[in-house]
């Protein structure tokens, strides 16, 4: 057992020396399979900054609308993929927040290829805010570091990007009753509207990948897992990382050993 642990400790840091060589990631570093930015970067690099709601918030960028339900799906430049990936951490959707910080990081960066703005993109506005920080310290907590060759969680978002892809079930800002929808209702599942973009976008998409670790934040985010994306590692009993989950120390603290079971038994058995 310790054997197999230390050659996956080894294996990670050695993938990640090789990485830090160069500001390109090679063929970990890629495109989603549908992805828009080429049909939006010239409107989103001619916003100016600093950027309001009404920037995004606009039929340039709505990608449909169902005002029965009350649903809005706007476009929101994370299309970036990372092949490579040895872990997935996989929320809801982006909310207001993220995409504005994601509409920001590709203006900043719109002298560089497609690819490299929506890399840097990723890094930048991915669970950005308190939900990272919240997410960096129960990870930290969880050792997670450890299996990977870096000292902090924090790493996942600025030099060892290689090493996670961040992502949602729902690619694009969703927003329910003109407010960031955090999939509890309508139901994912059993909203036809919602749950095509998790076939055609996150199906296809972790396909990509060599069996990753799949962290899903919270309870709505495992139940469409446990539907849809069955047989492979998930790590169960993660809460939402978000400030408003009032639960979010109780559950972590009643699942941590467990959880912390689970990453062990992964890459110990990751060959």
């Amino acid at each position: 057992m310790i054997q197999s642990l230390s050659f996956k400790l080894n294996y990670a840091k050695i993938w990640n020396h090789k990485t830090k060589s160069t500001l390109v990631l090679g063929d970990s570093m890629g495109i989603v399979t549908e992805a828009r930015f080429h049909l939006y970067k010239d409107k989103i690099f001619s916003l100016p900054l600093p950027l309001t709601d009404e920037d995004l918030l606009n039929s340039n960028f709505l990608l449909q609308k169902d005002e029965k339900k009350k649903l809005e799906v706007y476009y929101t430049p994370f299309d970036y993929i990372n092949e490579k990936a040895i872990v997935v951490i996989l929320g809801i959707t982006p909310g207001l927040n993220q995409m504005k910080k994601a509409f920001t990081a590709a203006i900043e960066n719109k002298h560089l290829s497609d690819e490299e703005v929506l890399h840097q993109v990723k890094k930048s506005a991915s669970f950005e805010g308190t939900m990272r920080q919240n997410l960096i310290t129960m990870l930290d907590e969880l050792e997670l570091p450890r299996y990977l060759g870096i000292a902090s969680t924090s790493e996942l978002f600025d030099a060892a990007s290689h090493l996670v892809y961040n992502t949602s079930l729902l690619p694009y800002a969703v927003f329910f009753n003109h407010q960031n929808f955090n999939g509890s209702r309508p139901n994912i599942l059993k909203t036809e509207m919602l749950y095509s973009y998790v076939k055609t976008y996150f199906l296809n998409d972790i396909s990509r990948l060599e069996n990753p670790l799949i962290i899903p934040l919270g309870v709505n985010v495992s139940k469409v897992l446990d539907y849809s994306y069955k047989n492979n590692p998930i790590l169960k009993g993660f809460p939402h990382p978000s400030g408003s989950n009032g639960h979010r120390h109780r559950q972590f603290r009643e699942n941590k050993k467990e959880l912390k079971r689970q990453i062990e038994n992964y890459f110990l058995h990751k060959r």
